[in-house]
């Protein structure tokens, strides 16, 4: 049972990936809350509701690309050849 370590490394790069974008992702989320209290007139809160569903598509692929890279890393760590 040995350690596959070019899936390996592909999952370690995957990993960074995914810490990146569970930081990012509520930063734009709570960028969205206080720009919608802030804005008021139409372009403002045009962006603020952007800034919200950006926020909230990059939490959910974040969560799915989560699962996909530890998957990944399972395989590379448990080989089974």
């Amino acid at each position: 049972m040995s350690t596959n370590l070019n899936l390996l490394s592909k999952a370690l790069i995957r990993l960074g990936i995914v810490i990146l974008l569970f930081i990012v992702s509520p930063i734009g989320i709570t960028m969205g809350f206080k720009a919608i209290n802030t804005f008021t007139e139409s372009p403002g809160i045009y962006f603020a509701y952007l800034f919200l569903i950006v926020g909230f598509l990059l939490l959910f692929y974040a969560i799915y690309f989560a699962f996909k890279t530890f998957g990944i890393l399972s395989k590379a760590i448990f080989n089974d050849k």
